[in-house]
């Protein structure tokens, strides 16, 4: 590319330019190019999202480690699980994290906003966010108050229920715990089948929902294989993107904005290698500042996860067994002409959000069940059936940092999530993991289980411990890394626009100040439309 006194000539200008066609990024490109006087242009690292593992529901769980749909971030050691480095895997493709993720919609509780509200997050209480979860829905159970019908997004019912999830909500109920059939609406304490992101049975990716409607628009340009190196800027203005491209570096210029939504891990990385980010850290890092933002990358927070682990007979259980071997050509001619069975499942089917004591105001852990042994993120193969239920802290409260590893935009970050900083979250997640124990204890699965993997509810407080330390990991839900607020502190305003510069904003799960109680492709979304809405009345 050519270049003038150093600088790159941009290849183009447009009104905006967004950086990562993920959950939050598809959803931009969609609603900002609605406006056909707007020019759009959408950066994206990864490729197109064609891989069948992608939209056949259940082949999220058989992506291969070297896929290059797959970020494959590691940690730097986390001191409070043995100095192991843990693995965050992230999406590289259209679609993002969405391209990739297990599906289930949930949006968080009620109390999770009106809390960012009443710690200076100004118009992001409840009642101001709802309206934009139900705008990206399309609810097939139909509306109501909580859901709508008509949106992008296709919200459906699992069209298949594993068996031995089934008895999972049996064995809950024997244990009297609470049953839910809406996690989205007016209460979400409780047990049962989560909704999903399908269409017809298939992955509704935000690529799906929001950008394949859009993509022949001709005010949205998407350049894919794009890696962004950094936000240019003009004094302190955000002027355009420069971007490595296969072996070429180039550039884009943004004449109203350019919106970075590389999530919570690149979003901040990015920032940082354009200038904006803790001063000491950028000059460490042998990069000029634009502006010292000292909080940009930290507030790390992410759903730290301990996984209970039983070999079964049952033939239903998912992996490598004969009963799967004998259903594998049939599930899949169901797949192909109907979109149903097996196929369409996302294992983790079924689920819920408990207290791990009757006197907290709010659920504290999240579970997850798994027909089938889900090993260290399903990389530890096991031979054999097997059912699996995942435990996790829904507010933790230690706090990580994203850092840059180097000044060299092609090297990841440095996460340092921080688990189990706080010994809060580690007293829950051990009441989170007794909580499995007794399911899995109670009759409708006792006589399905078999003998466990690793420690059963025979150790003590010490020895779980030692397995939770040895063996815990996230469930890829990171947020909080470039926080918005009202304080000087923050990285964004409530308008989600970077402070201290001009033209530049975060949308992402980045922005959030603080972890929702749930999986967050929901909310993601959710802050994606409301930031739209935004941006289109600001002009």
């Amino acid at each position: 590319m050519a270049k003038a006194n150093g600088v790159r000539q941009p290849l183009g200008e447009f009104d905006y330019v967004i950086v990562g066609a993920g959950s939050a990024g598809c959803v931009l490109a969609n609603r900002l190019s609605e406006d056909r006087s707007v020019s759009v242009c959408l950066l994206e690292a990864g490729g197109a999202d064609k891989d069948p593992l992608i939209h056949a529901p259940i082949g999220f769980a058989f992506v291969p480690d070297w896929s290059p749909i797959n970020w494959r971030f590691d940690t730097v050691p986390q001191k409070h699980l043995n100095d192991r480095i843990c693995y965050q895997p992230r999406g590289r493709v259209l679609g993002g994290s969405s391209s990739i993720n297990a599906m289930i919609y949930i949006r968080g509780s009620k109390a999770d906003y009106d809390g960012w509200a009443a710690n200076g997050a100004t118009g992001w209480a409840y009642e101001d966010i709802l309206p934009f979860f139900k705008k990206a829905e399309d609810n097939q159970r139909g509306e109501d108050a909580f859901h709508a019908t008509g949106g992008p997004l296709t919200v459906s019912d699992q069209r298949y229920k594993n068996p031995l999830s089934e008895s999972f909500l049996a064995a809950a109920t024997e244990l009297q715990l609470p049953v839910n059939g809406d996690f989205n609406a007016d209460r979400q304490d409780g047990m049962g089948f989560y909704q999903v992101t399908q269409r017809d049975g298939r992955r509704c990716s935000t690529a799906v929902a929001y950008l394949n409607p859009a993509k022949e628009r001709t005010n949205l340009t998407v350049i894919s294989g794009a890696h962004a190196e950094k936000v240019m800027f003009d004094g302190k203005r955000a002027s355009g993107v420069a971007f490595r491209h296969g072996k070429l570096q180039e550039a884009v210029a943004a004449r109203r904005e350019v919106v970075l939504s590389a999530g919570a891990f690149q979003s901040p990385q990015l920032l940082m290698l354009s200038g904006v980010g803790p001063g000491a850290h950028l000059r460490d890092r042998g990069v000029d500042m634009v502006h010292d933002a000292p909080a940009v990358g930290k507030n790390l927070q992410d759903h730290l996860d301990w996984t209970a682990l039983y070999k079964t007979p049952s033939q239903g259980s998912v992996g490598v067994n004969l009963g799967m071997v004998r259903k594998f050509f049939p599930a899949l001619s169901a797949y192909r002409k109907k979109g149903e069975g097996p196929f369409t499942s996302i294992l983790a089917e079924a689920g819920g959000f408990l207290k791990t004591d009757s006197s907290e105001a709010e659920t504290d852990v999240q579970l997850h069940f798994i027909p089938g042994l889900v090993d260290d993120h399903g990389r530890k193969k096991h031979l054999g059936g097997g059912i699996s239920c995942h435990v996790c802290v829904l507010r933790p409260k230690s706090r990580g940092s994203v850092t840059l590893a180097s000044n060299d935009p092609l090297a990841p970050p440095a996460i340092d999530p921080n688990f189990l900083d706080d010994e809060d979250d580690l007293m829950r997640l051990k009441k989170g993991a007794r909580i499995i124990q007794r399911i899995f204890n109670a009759p409708a699965l006792a006589q399905v289980k078999g003998k466990a993997l690793y420690v059963d509810d025979s150790v003590d407080d010490a020895a779980l411990e030692a397995d939770i330390r040895a063996r815990s990991d996230t469930i890829y839900h990171p947020v909080g890394t470039c926080r918005m607020g009202s304080d000087a502190e923050a990285v964004l305003d409530t308008q989600l626009r970077v402070n201290g510069v001009d033209g530049l904003r975060v949308v992402d799960a980045s922005i959030m100040p603080a972890l929702v109680s749930g999986n967050t492709n929901a909310p993601t979304i959710m802050i994606a439309e409301k930031a739209a809405a935004m941006m289109k009345a600001a002009t």
